[in-house]
């Protein structure tokens, strides 16, 4: 009489170990990203939340909290200041984008080779990452200054002129500044995306007979797609909070007149200095939506989201 042996049943037992891993898989990465998203809900949406509850409320800083409904909206929305505001924040935008971009990129195909020279002019080129933005304004506050500055050297007399105290020179002197102030960092990120394209992709433009114009053209603007995105989000986006280095130059008042008072320097100045906290706290909530919906726009636009290799075969 034949005995037949049953495999036993360990199917169920496998798919409730996988379902059993998994799980604790799911847990331990959401017990690690715990703290990370506390501190982010306490220091970063609660106060979000606030401004923009404070933006319906009307308030000086000191007394009692009233309710001002959609006054402050109004009165934002309606001010031919705000607008002006709104539209030097482009401009400021826009140039620095304009300047930034070719300046950082020729510095990042300048950089990413090797060499003794090349290290010492990185060394020169990013000094500016390490000063703080108050001193970077107070820095080129007095190198322009038309009596005592660079104005005041023999030979460079034609820079003896009021260029932070003229209204048609104020904003392109500030952009100037900024873009001192950022090309190096927008130029490591250049750098750092050429070091990682594969070399093949070079020697086989050179053995098909690729001069270093069709080079750059062909291989590295294409492999630096995604880098170029991530530099011009940033630069776009970090346009909005340019507020201390155009506060120290342009002495806290935006001036000469309102020539470089941009949105973030206008909201300071309508909470701290007219000390209308609602008001300002609807200014707030304008510009973080303006950036909010930049940032998608801009990756949107790109295809940033969609993941694909950007080395050519891959």
């Amino acid at each position: 009489m034949a005995t037949t042996l049953r495999t036993p049943r360990t199917t169920r037992t496998t798919r409730t170990t996988r379902t059993t891993g998994r799980g604790g898989r799911r847990f331990s990465g959401a017990l690690m990203a715990a703290p990370a998203l506390l501190l982010f809900g306490l220091f970063g949406l609660v106060p979000l939340v606030g401004v923009v509850a404070l933006g319906f409320a009307r308030w000086d800083g000191l007394g009692s909290i009233g309710w001002a409904g959609a006054a402050n909206w109004s009165s934002v929305l309606t001010d031919g200041a705000t607008w002006q505001a709104l539209w030097l924040t482009v401009k400021v935008m826009v140039i620095s984008w304009l300047v930034q971009t070719p300046l950082a990129l020729a510095l990042g195909v300048f950089q990413a080779p090797n060499g003794r020279l090349r290290s010492l002019f990185a060394v020169l080129w990013f000094l500016p990452l390490l000063l703080s933005a108050v001193a970077i304004g107070l820095t080129w506050q007095a190198l322009l200054d038309p009596s005592f500055g660079i104005g005041a050297t023999p030979g460079l007399h034609w820079l003896a002129r009021p260029l932070l105290g003229s209204p048609d020179l104020a904003l392109y002197t500030v952009i100037f500044v900024i873009a001192w102030q950022f090309v190096p960092f927008h130029a490591l990120l250049y750098q750092a995306g050429i070091r990682q394209i594969p070399t093949a992709l070079y020697e086989a433009a050179a053995i098909d007979g690729a001069g270093p114009a069709t080079r750059f053209l062909r291989i590295t603007l294409p492999q630096l797609k995604y880098t170029m995105v991530t530099s011009s989000t940033l630069m776009l986006v970090g346009s909005l909070t340019y507020f201390d280095l155009i506060f120290v130059l342009s002495g806290g008042t935006g001036g000469p007149g309102t020539a470089t008072r941009v949105l973030p320097l206008a909201m300071y100045i309508t909470g701290f200095q007219a000390h209308d906290m609602g008001r300002a706290s609807a200014v707030a909530t304008l510009l973080v939506a303006f950036g909010l919906g930049l940032s998608l726009l801009t990756t949107r636009l790109s295809g940033f989201t969609r993941m694909d290799s950007q080395q050519e075969g891959l």
